[in-house]
C-alpha cells in the first residue's frame, strides 16, 4: 500500500500540514496538496484523517500545544509585569514565526470533535493564572481576557503583514501597549454589581 510505504500516520500528516501552512497559509492546506507532499493519492490520507476539516482541527490542536508550551516556559515563575510581558512576547514569537500553525489556533474549532482538549484548557489555566496578580473577579476578569487576546492578536497580524509603517520602532510600540495594558489591568475599571 502507498501509504504504508510512505510511512503514513495521523501525527506525521499533521505536522507536515502545519509545515505547509506556515509555507502556504492555513486557509490554502488541502488534501490534495498533502498528497502530493507524500507522493500518494488523496486517498490514502483518508486512512489517517476524516476529511479536510478533521485535518485542519488536527493542526489547531498541534498549533495550541506548542504555543501553550512556549508560553508556560516563558511564564514559569514569573508574576505581575513580568508574567505579562513574558506571555505576550512569547505569544508574539509564536504568531511571526509560524503565521499557518497561528492562523489554525485563531479558526472556529469544534471542541466536541477534539480528542485532546488538553492544550486549549492549559491556554486558558496559563491565562487566567497570570491574571491573578491583578486581582479580577468575573466579569471583569472575561473581559480582561478578550482585551489582552485582542490586543495581541491585533498587534503580530498588524505587524506579520507589515501594517505598521511609521519610523517608530515595532519592539518599542510593543513594549509600550505591554506597559499600558498592564497599567490598564492594575486599574481595571470594575463591572457594576448588576454585570456580575
Amino acid at each position: 500500500m502507498a501509504a504504508a510505504r510512505a510511512g503514513l500516520t495521523a501525527e506525521r500528516i499533521t505536522r507536515a500540514a502545519a509545515d505547509l501552512a506556515d509555507e502556504v497559509g492555513f486557509d490554502n492546506v488541502t488534501v490534495s496538496a498533502l498528497a502530493r507532499h507524500f507522493g500518494v493519492k488523496d486517498a490514502s490520507l483518508y486512512s489517517h484523517v476524516k476529511n479536510l476539516r478533521d485535518l485542519r482541527t488536527r493542526v489547531a490542536v498541534l498549533a495550541a500545544g506548542e504555543m501553550v508550551d512556549l508560553i508556560a516556559a516563558a511564564v514559569a515563575g514569573r508574576s505581575g509585569k513580568d508574567a505579562l510581558a513574558a506571555f505576550a512576547g512569547a505569544y508574539r514569537s509564536y504568531a511571526l514565526r509560524h503565521p499557518g500553525r497561528y492562523a489554525a489556533t485563531q479558526s472556529k474549532v469544534d471542541l466536541a470533535q477534539v480528542a485532546d482538549l488538553a492544550p486549549f484548557l492549559r491556554t486558558g489555566e496559563l491565562t487566567y493564572g497570570m491574571l491573578r496578580a491583578y486581582d479580577l473577579a468575573e466579569p471583569d476578569l472575561t473581559d480582561a481576557v478578550r482585551l489582552l487576546r485582542s490586543t495581541f492578536h491585533g498587534y503580530t497580524s498588524l505587524e506579520a503583514v507589515g501594517g505598521f509603517q511609521h519610523s517608530r520602532d515595532v519592539d518599542a510600540s510593543w513594549d509600550q501597549a505591554i506597559e499600558a495594558l498592564h497599567v490598564t489591568l492594575t486599574h481595571w475599571p470594575r463591572a457594576n454589581e448588576e454585570d456580575r
